[in-house]
């Protein structure tokens, strides 16, 4: 798609500085614009490259005072990273079409499709399932009984959402994530073997939520497993039964939370984060990578660091002693 500094700026509601008429086809990184490109800058330790790109058209903070001369047309928003997201969803959406492919498709009679839904090939709907108006499902997808998808979702190739599972509006889930599989429920038995518990629960993911590839989402034996409004969950984590996670909580990719934990609103937990059952995190917390949570965290707004987890302060103080041991 090629768009004019004019037109950009009617999109996002900025203004033009420079060539009104300057034109991008592409995006590239700052430091590697080229003509008919489009690059933004929002974060401080990039200015340098401000001076020195070649772009045709430069997204930047309505309050940026160029210190040298600058070669790209610039336009000038309120947040250029925040306009950056809202544009590439813009340009997204100028390439979509729509189809109901039923030929090479398997969708019960039963099942509702809204408006302007596109569905691709290979695909399995179950019984009395609903599919909100202006989602899109790629191919190889499954979506089972009385699976209900809310509007304008994207659900990526090789997804599989099991039975019951409800997924509010607007929600991303991407290639090879499986949603409402059983649980990792077993009984032990006298004779030290294992019963399985059968899962009659269900998965419950909110509006505006993103699950990276090839994450799972349990459903719980019983009631829901919940992910609230919001959230954003990177590829290869493990969410198991019961848990809740609050409100625009992130996790970054091989998080692996244990069942019936509940994670607050608001929360960071880094790459490789490890969280035990039964427990509750307070709003706000940050938990640094490859670190394990193995009890309650009570107080909002604290850094965890470590195995087991404590504060970071804590943790530097500790690390300083143990270093210091180490090197005697």
């Amino acid at each position: 798609m090629k768009f004019t500094a004019k037109e950009l700026a009617e999109v996002l509601k900025g203004t033009v500085e420079g060539d009104p008429q300057a034109s991008a086809s592409t995006f590239a990184k700052i430091e590697h614009g080229k003509p008919g490109q489009l690059c933004f800058f929002a974060n401080p330790k990039y200015e340098q490259y401000v001076y020195t790109s070649k772009a045709s058209i430069l997204l930047v903070n309505k309050d940026f005072t160029p210190k040298q001369p600058v070669t790209p047309t610039l336009v000038r928003v309120e947040n250029a990273y925040s306009a950056l997201a809202d544009l590439l969803d813009y340009v997204k959406a100028q390439g979509k079409s729509y189809r109901r492919h039923r030929g090479r498709c398997r969708i019960a009679l039963s099942a509702k499709i809204g408006r302007k839904v596109w569905i691709g090939d290979f695909v399995t709907v179950g019984k009395k399932a609903v599919i909100g108006d202006g989602t899109r499902i790629s191919d190889n997808v499954t979506i089972g009984d009385n699976v209900r998808i809310g509007e304008k979702c994207i659900i990526y190739p090789g997804v599989h959402i099991f039975a019951d599972t409800v997924i509010g509006d607007r929600t991303i889930l991407h290639a090879g994530c499986i949603i409402g599989d059983d649980g990792f429920g077993n009984a032990p038995q006298p004779d030290g073997s294992w019963k399985k518990i059968e899962h009659v629960g269900n998965v419950v993911i909110g509006n505006d939520v993103e699950v990276g590839s090839n994450t799972c989402i349990d459903k719980a034996p019983m009631e829901s497993t919940v992910i609230a409004d919001g959230v954003r969950i990177d590829n290869l984590c493990q969410i198991a039964h019961n848990v809740v996670v609050g409100k625009n909580t992130a996790m970054a990719a091989q998080t692996g939370i244990a069942g019936s934990a509940v994670i607050g609103e608001n929360c960071i937990l880094a790459g490789q984060v490890g969280i035990v059952g039964h427990i509750k995190i307070a709003d706000r917390t940050t938990v640094g990578a490859k670190s394990g949570v193995i009890g309650n965290v009570r107080k909002s707004g604290e850094v965890l660091f470590g195995t087991p987890a404590i504060t970071h302060k804590t943790y530097l103080k500790a690390y300083a002693k143990f270093k210091a041991a180490g090197e005697e």
